[in-house]
């Protein structure tokens, strides 16, 4: 598959921050789901310690972006997410990018479950939340670790053709794309797909004949079996940067979605093969870099082909960075988008 500019939209989080993701054995987080409506979702996220907390909101509940803020199942499924999926600087944030919660203060969202997901079958419906907030110190704002959250599990009865008008009327606003790539943006983005190309070929030939240890060192394998997966997973990534005129993804350099919030660098929505470089990406990323595990524009473009259901269809599994990474299961390097970036830019740096 090959990739063209200018028709689609996808979404990821995805920033590469290295930090302590250890998760603690009691958060001072207490969330509560409530149902109301037909599909509308109130998040309700407490402080209960002692002291304030700093979270990062970009790409969570507390985000007004399109992003995936709760899992709906039905008869036990997880019903597919077809909203914004981010990636995400770490470095370099302003206040704006943050909420800050003060002990013992309640803060509460509202969202509809059914933009994101297909609801259209009605009937009954499972939704929970849970996963981690980046935070910073209070007077800071670079990132200083993790705090874990989950929530209560809302049961509730879904109007399927309520639910599918509420989705045909989100998605109906955003059908409006723009081929905008132009100038030095369409510069840094034809090159950052043809170095996207060439970092997969070489991540597809060390994942298929190259040293063991870098396979266990990232994908915690070095087996026949892992070895083709990933190395299949690369190949796909090098068709699909192939291409500037034809492809299953399109790329736009405006912020279609609404997603481009504070430290955003791009974001994907694989359930319309959309995929946008926000200012960030322009404005403060390098082309390449030789810094190991570091962000750049190549990586960035890698990541968020992993993304793509023709490609991997990829999670973010809510963490970024080589230790993030390292602490993930086998079978979730498998399935982690960062895996396979810094696998790619490992060997671009010689890690």
């Amino acid at each position: 598959m090959k990739f063209s500019i200018g028709v689609s939209l996808l979404s990821t989080l995805a920033g590469a921050v290295n930090v302590d993701m250890a998760k603690r054995d009691t958060s001072p987080l207490d969330v509560k789901l409530e149902a109301f409506g037909n599909s509308g979702v109130k998040a309700v996220l407490t402080n209960t310690g002692n002291s304030d907390v700093k979270l990062f909101k970009t790409g969570t509940f507390l985000d007004k972006s399109p992003v995936e803020k709760v899992e709906v199942f039905a008869a036990g499924s997880k019903i597919d997410f077809d909203g914004v999926r981010l990636q995400i600087a770490t470095t370099g944030l302003t206040d704006e990018a943050f909420q800050i919660v003060a002990a013992g203060e309640t803060f509460e969202v509202e969202f509809d479950a059914a933009e994101l997901h297909d609801l259209s079958k009605g009937g009954a419906v499972d939704i929970v939340t849970q996963g981690s907030f980046l935070y910073a110190d209070v007077d800071s704002t670079e990132i200083a670790g993790t705090i874990p959250f989950s929530s209560n599990s809302v049961h509730t009865e879904i109007n399927g053709d309520e639910a599918a008008s509420v989705r045909a009327a989100f998605l109906a606003k955003r059908t409006i794309v723009q081929s905008d790539c132009t100038g030095t943006r369409r510069t840094a983005t034809v090159n950052a797909i043809s170095r996207c190309r060439s970092l997969a070929a070489a991540a597809s030939q060390a994942a298929a004949s190259g040293p063991a240890a870098r396979m266990t060192e990232y994908f915690k394998s070095s087996t026949t079996a892992t070895r083709n997966s990933v190395a299949t997973v690369f190949r796909n990534i090098v068709s699909e940067c192939g291409s500037t005129t034809s492809g299953a993804s399109r790329q736009y350099c405006t912020d279609v979605y609404g997603a481009c919030s504070n430290g955003v660098i791009a974001y994907t929505v694989p359930a319309q093969n959309y995929m946008v470089n926000c200012p960030y990406f322009f404005n403060n990323m390098a082309a390449a870099s030789s810094t190991c595990h570091a962000q750049d524009q190549q990586t960035t473009i890698l990541h968020e082909m992993t993304h793509l259901r023709q490609i991997k269809g990829t999670s973010d599994y809510g963490g970024y960075g080589y230790n993030f990474v390292r602490s993930l299961s086998a079978a979730q390097n498998l399935n982690h988008a960062d895996t396979y970036t810094l696998f790619a830019q490992s060997i671009y740096a010689g890690c």
